[in-house]
């Protein structure tokens, strides 16, 4: 059963703005957003992802 200290997160891609990934995180650890840089399929490239609610 999933924690609510490490709930879901969705990673946009800051260029085209498509949903890619879905990963957790430690809400207590990580308060802020996540911004990881991760390959979009879309595009073709690596960009930065951006959690998203």
């Amino acid at each position: 059963m999933a924690s609510d200290k490490r709930p879901p997160i969705t990673l946009a891609c800051e260029k085209c703005k498509r949903r890619n990934y879905v990963t957790t995180k430690n809400k207590t650890n990580t308060r802020e957003r996540v911004e990881l840089n991760k390959f979009c399929k879309w595009c073709r490239e690596h960009h930065p992802h951006k959690e998203t609610r």
